[in-house]
């Protein structure tokens, strides 16, 4: 999904029968009720608490109230050049729910130089970024040779990396502060950082006089003020989690797909001093949530042992750079986004057994948390249940697969993907391995009339396809969140923002076990938005007219453990004798105002 924008529990198994969900229904009128049962109190952990309800600060005064507390609750943002905006976009985000925020980073990249040590970009010419680092009137990178020659004339500078970000640094940045330092320009803050090229990090600096080697240079261009401290604070006030995101590694020429090798060493350096500096300042932050490993790979089988040399590369790099986050900050996850594709035409897209075996290789990198895009915005994946498979596609996915039927374009939906992806995560944590699954669901559609980033032709979408990918997504995920606040929650009008904040409360069916109630045959059902009031429309092939049932009681059980926040259940009376064994059931939600769930869902019992 970033490639668009470079810059930019276990199934559940309830009474007697389990449920496999899947599609729409047509609204319809109540015919029938029952007697309401006494609801029990929710047993969801709560959200993160804001330190006040309204604050003010030089961009103006925020409500820190949480009035539309939407099923997703994290987002990527990108901060801007503009500080007050990183406050509206918080409150904006804090306002429809969020509670996480997932920051983009930048990459590590090795640069060549001229004759005269001046960084040159990829056409060539001096990067005007990092021409006005100079020392003593010579370019950084000379400086920084001329220091290690001088120590001893046998060292030498064997490549240069750049890496540019928003943040500024402590001096737990350098190991050898007379070899590496901070030079304040008028714009930009660098920081010089040598590393040898075999990929130690000397605990000293005596190497560097002992013996001739050779060094990376690594020159950071930074910020005077500290983007990072700033976001925190931000996340403290909100009660909001925040993510940043970890140096992103250099990309294999031969395969942009994949981590270059060769860099592998120097990212490692790089996020063990970054980690080191964010350890001396951050340990104790309530709102640093952990870290984003912002290399994307596709989900897919993949072999990580951690000692073979034929380890996927980028799930080697993963590793070493997981290693260093625990060692230096113990307790924070490391987030990764790896993205799905279910095209059937795609020689090099994956089943959803194949993405679980891929699941289980990045489970042993070290990640913490993993939350695969649901891969629709871009329409590698489809929104579908297993009786539309015969069905064509949604016509906004047409532009990527064509018009064909769900199941001749795609291995599987989302919901099949996120399934097997479940077992596995049980089956990793049962070895000692915990690990969340999240979902990631894409705000945007392959394409639009009106772009919502400028240079690309995603288009934006709506809220009732997020509300049909919540669904999809179910009782698979303990948490949702969404590529991306900005632009895509932000751009038209009305905003998808807006959409969320004047119909949040509509109802979400995620899943339905059959369940009895003493004697009572019955159903619960698991989603959002389902107070005492809902109406339930059922629906089967062959039935003569559809059966419309009262809630008749919310949160009647505990959750089982792992489910989003803000899931809820809602129970019903049902007779299941009345439904033909293995038939498909459609189960619709509706609110007391009438207004129905966008995605129902779709049941099929087996005795």
């Amino acid at each position: 999904m970033r490639w668009l924008i470079a810059f930019l529990g276990v199934a559940i198994l309830a009474g007697v029968a389990a449920f496999v969900m899947i599609t729409p229904v047509e609204d319809s009128s109540p015919t029938s009720g029952s007697s309401p049962l006494s609801p029990s109190p929710s047993t969801s952990p709560s959200v993160p608490v804001p330190e006040a309800t309204e604050f003010t600060d030089p961009c103006g005064t925020f409500d820190t109230a949480m009035g539309a507390p939407y099923a997703i609750t994290g987002y990527w943002l990108v901060p801007t050049a503009d500080h007050c905006t990183w406050r509206r976009q918080f409150a904006a985000i804090h306002k429809v729910g969020g509670d996480t925020v997932i920051r983009i980073g930048w990459g590590l990249q090795a640069r060549r130089i001229d004759d005269d040590g001046r960084i040159l970009d990829r056409e060539g010419k001096v990067d005007p970024r990092y021409e006005p680092c100079e020392e003593n009137g010579v370019p950084c990178v000379t400086a920084a040779e001329n220091d290690l020659k001088a120590a001893n004339p046998g060292n030498r500078v064997s490549w240069t990396f750049v890496y540019r970000t928003d943040e500024a640094f402590g001096s737990q940045l350098f190991r050898c502060p007379e070899f590496e330092r901070k030079i304040v320009t008028r714009k930009t803050v660098f920081y010089r950082i040598v590393a040898t090229d075999d990929g130690s990090d000397d605990a000293s600096c005596e190497n560097i006089r002992g013996k001739g080697r050779g060094y990376h240079v690594i020159l950071v261009a930074g910020a005077h003020e500290d983007s990072l401290t700033e976001l925190l604070d931000l996340g403290d006030q909100f009660g909001v989690k925040v993510f940043p995101a970890l140096p992103l590694a250099p990309r294999d020429p031969a395969q942009q797909t994949r981590a270059a090798k060769q860099g592998t060493d120097t990212l490692t350096t790089l996020t063990r001093r970054i980690m080191q500096d964010y350890g001396a300042r951050f340990r104790d932050r309530p709102s640093l949530g952990g870290f984003y490993q912002p290399f994307e790979l596709q989900m897919r089988e993949m072999k990580y042992t951690g000692e073979s040399d034929d380890d996927h590369p980028t799930l080697r790099m993963y590793a070493s750079q997981h290693q260093i986050v625990e060692q230096e900050m113990p307790g924070s996850p490391v987030l990764v986004s790896p993205y799905l594709d279910a095209r059937k035409e795609k020689s090099f897209s994956a089943t959803p057994k194949q993405v679980a075996r891929g699941f289980e290789a990045l489970v042993r990198t070290g990640v913490g948390i993993i939350a695969p895009q649901d891969s629709r915005g871009t329409g590698k994946v489809g929104l579908f249940w297993p009786d539309q498979r015969e069905e064509k596609a949604d016509k906004r996915l047409w532009p990527v697969v064509g018009e064909q039927r769900n199941g001749d374009a795609y291995h599987g939906s989302t919901r099949d993907y996120y399934r097997e992806m479940s077992t596995v995560r049980t089956e990793m944590a049962e070895r000692g391995h915990n690990v969340e699954l999240w979902a990631n669901v894409e705000a945007f559609e392959p394409s639009g009339e009106e772009t919502c980033a400028a240079g690309y032709d995603r288009g934006g979408t709506d809220k009732e396809r997020l509300d049909t990918a919540v669904a999809q997504v179910g009782r698979y995920v303990s948490k949702v969140v969404s590529y991306m606040w900005s632009d895509f929650y932000t751009c038209g009008s009305p905003s998808l923002a807006e959409e969320i904040a004047r119909d949040w409360d509509r109802p979400i069916a995620a899943d339905a076990v059959r369940m009895r109630r003493d004697i009572q045959d019955g159903m619960e059902i698991r989603g959002y938005n389902m107070p005492m009031g809902s109406k339930v429309t059922v629906t089967w092939k062959g039935q003569q007219e559809p059966r419309v049932v009262d809630v008749a009681g919310v949160n009647l059980t505990d959750m089982p453990p792992g489910l989003p926040v803000r899931m809820e259940t809602a129970w019903i009376p049902f007779d299941w004798s009345q439904v033909p064994e293995d038939t498909w059931v459609k189960v619709s939600v509706a609110a007391a105002d009438g207004r129905a769930a966008s995605e129902p869902l779709h049941v099929r019992v087996r005795l």
